[in-house]
C-alpha cells in the first residue's frame, strides 16, 4: 500500500520561506517521478513543480527562482522549499508521486494535504 505523509505547513508573513516534506512508503520511490501541487480555495488544483528519478525538474512560471524542489532517495523524500512567499501561495499543498510501469500504465499517488496560508 503506497502511503504519502507530508509535513511542513503553516502560517507564515509575505517574503518568509517554509519547507515541506513528503516521506512516501509501499513503493520504490526512486523509480518514480515526484512533485508537488496546489489548490487554493475555488480554484483547481495546479502543478507546482515536479522532479524526475534522474533528478531534472520542472517549475510553474509563477514559482519560478522562489521554490525548489529536492529528493532523496535513500530517505524516499521530497522536499519543496519555498522562499520569498506571496499571498496568492497560499493553498493546500499536495505530494504527489507518478509511476510509470515498464508496460505503459500509469498511476497517480497523492499525500493528503498539508495548508500553506501566507499573509499579507
Amino acid at each position: 500500500q503506497v502511503q504519502l505523509v507530508e509535513s511542513g505547513g503553516g502560517l507564515v508573513q509575505a517574503g518568509g520561506s517554509l519547507r515541506l516534506s513528503c516521506t512516501a512508503s509501499g513503493i520504490t520511490f526512486r523509480l518514480n517521478r515526484a512533485g508537488w501541487y496546489r489548490q487554493a480555495p475555488g480554484k483547481q488544483r495546479e502543478l507546482v513543480a515536479f522532479i524526475r528519478s534522474i533528478g531534472s525538474t520542472n517549475y510553474a512560471d509563477s514559482v519560478k527562482g522562489r521554490f525548489t524542489i529536492s529528493r532523496d532517495n535513500a530517505k524516499n523524500t521530497v522536499d519543496l522549499q519555498m522562499n520569498s512567499l506571496k499571498p496568492e501561495d497560499t493553498a493546500v499543498y499536495y505530494c504527489n508521486l507518478l509511476q510509470t510501469t515498464s508496460w505503459g500504465q500509469v498511476t497517480d499517488y497523492w499525500g493528503q494535504g498539508t495548508q500553506v496560508t501566507v499573509s499579507s
